[in-house]
């Protein structure tokens, strides 16, 4: 039986690391598993590397072209995980490894999907002591929900639009995302540098 699974990467190879980031990574390595033995590595170019907007759905796009069965990242943004989702490709975190020990440890069963099918800075609900004063005739002292930053220190979501109001502009969406995965590649690496991973 014969499977492939892509790795984002930055030099490419068996013994480079995943690449923390997915859309903007500068190479892609391709490896192909017969009966359970690695017998083929390709090292490709990522034509969205360097594109404007929307990096991670090209990237996405360029991958699933290979129909891998799995492909590996420090983490996956929710649009490239729907168009993975919908070509049956299963998305695994594997920050910190060599593309060698990623796929010989999910070969083992050692490593798994993303829960909820994409791997990304999260969201934590927090709550959020309510110490607002009104402007009626009593002081509200309530107790509110608010929303807390997740592992990464995210700020939380936007609000969702009012009904019939205005809905984000997906191409500036994109673009936020990318600094995103930028900025957390850049606070992995310096984590990497001071020894803190």
């Amino acid at each position: 039986m014969t499977e492939r699974f892509v790795a984002a990467t930055t030099a490419g190879g068996l013994d480079d690391e995943v690449s923390p980031v997915f859309g903007r990574t500068p190479t892609f390595t391709v490896v192909t598993v017969q009966d359970g033995k690695i017998v083929d590595v390709e090292v490709v170019p990522n034509p969205a590397g360097a594109a404007a907007s929307g990096a991670g759905i090209q990237a996405a796009q360029f991958v699933a072209s290979y129909s891998p069965r799995a492909v590996f990242a420090g983490n996956f943004g929710p649009n490239v995980s729907g168009l993975f989702a919908q070509a049956g490709i299963e998305m695994i975190p594997a920050s910190g490894m060599t593309v060698r020990q990623a796929v010989e440890q999910y070969l083992k069963g050692s490593l798994s999907p993303a829960p909820g099918g994409y791997a990304a800075p999260g969201y934590g609900p927090g709550r959020g002591r309510g110490m607002g004063r009104g402007m009626g005739m009593g002081r509200g002292m309530g107790m509110g929900w608010g929303a807390a930053p997740g592992p990464w220190g995210a700020p939380p979501p936007p609000p969702p639009p009012p009904p019939g109001g205005t809905r984000e502009d997906p191409n500036e969406l994109r673009e936020r995302l990318s600094r995103l995965e930028s900025e957390l590649s850049e606070v992995k690496r310096k984590l990497k540098e001071l020894g803190g991973d």
